[in-house]
C-alpha cells in the first residue's frame, strides 16, 4: 500500500510526515479487520524490508498514533541495532520525538494528552488512561461504561458473558464469571455493560 493510499486512514496533513519517516525504507503496509488484542504491529520481513499491520477501524486520530508507534519500531532499530528491547529507551525516544515533531496533526484538545503522554511513552496504548478515555469516549455509544465506573457487587456483560464485580485487587478489578464460577481480573479501562 502506497503512502498515498493511507489517507483514507489518515487525519489531514500527515503525509509530509510520514514521507520524511518512510525515507527509504520499502515497508508494506497491511490494513486489517478490527483485531481486539491489538492496534498495530510492526515486524521486519526475511527480505529487509519492513511490515506494519493496522486496524482498519481506528479513527484517524488513532491511526496516525498507532501507525507513529509501529514507525518508532522500525526508526529505533535501523539507528540502534536489533538487539534493543522493542519498548526500550531507544524506541521510546524515537517515538516522543516523533510525537512531538508530529504534534500539528492531532486535534487541539488531544494535543496536551500527546504531549504528556510523550513525556514518558507506554509500550500498550491501555496503559494510558487519558489517550484510553479520549478515544474510547469519542466513539462508544453502545451503552458501555469503564469497569472503574461499578460498584462491588454490580453484574455486567463482557463479550456477551455475565460477571458480577467482587473487589479491586492492586490496581485490576476481581470479578465472577457466572455461568462457571471461575475468577478474572479486569483492568479498570475495559469496557463492560452494566446489567440493569
Amino acid at each position: 500500500m502506497s503512502i498515498q493510499s493511507l489517507q483514507n486512514y489518515l487525519p489531514e496533513n500527515t503525509l509530509p510526515y510520514l514521507k520524511n519517516w518512510f525515507s527509504n525504507h520499502y515497508i508494506h503496509i497491511k490494513i486489517t479487520k478490527n483485531r481486539e488484542s491489538k492496534l498495530g504491529d510492526y515486524r521486519k520481513l526475511r527480505d529487509n524490508s519492513h511490515e506494519i499491520s493496522l486496524n482498519s477501524t481506528l479513527s484517524p486520530q488513532l491511526f496516525f498514533f498507532v501507525l507513529t508507534h509501529e514507525l518508532a519500531h522500525l526508526l529505533a532499530f535501523e539507528k540502534y541495532g536489533r538487539k534493543i528491547a522493542p519498548h526500550g529507551a531507544e524506541w521510546k525516544h524515537t517515538f516522543r520525538n516523533m510525537l512531538l515533531e508530529s504534534i500539528e496533526v492531532y486535534e487541539e484538545n488531544l494535543k496536551p494528552i500527546i504531549i504528556n503522554f510523550s513525556r514518558s511513552p507506554k509500550a500498550n496504548f491501555m496503559a494510558s488512561p487519558d489517550l484510553v478515555k479520549y478515544f474510547e469516549i469519542r466513539n462508544q455509544d453502545d451503552g458501555s461504561e469503564y469497569i472503574h465506573e461499578l460498584k462491588n457487587g454490580d453484574q455486567f456483560i463482557y463479550r456477551n458473558e455475565k460477571y458480577v464485580l467482587q473487589s479491586l485487587i492492586k490496581k485490576n478489578y476481581l470479578c465472577i464469571h457466572l455461568a462457571s464460577g471461575r475468577k478474572y481480573s479486569f483492568k479498570p479501562l475495559a469496557r463492560v455493560i452494566k446489567c440493569s
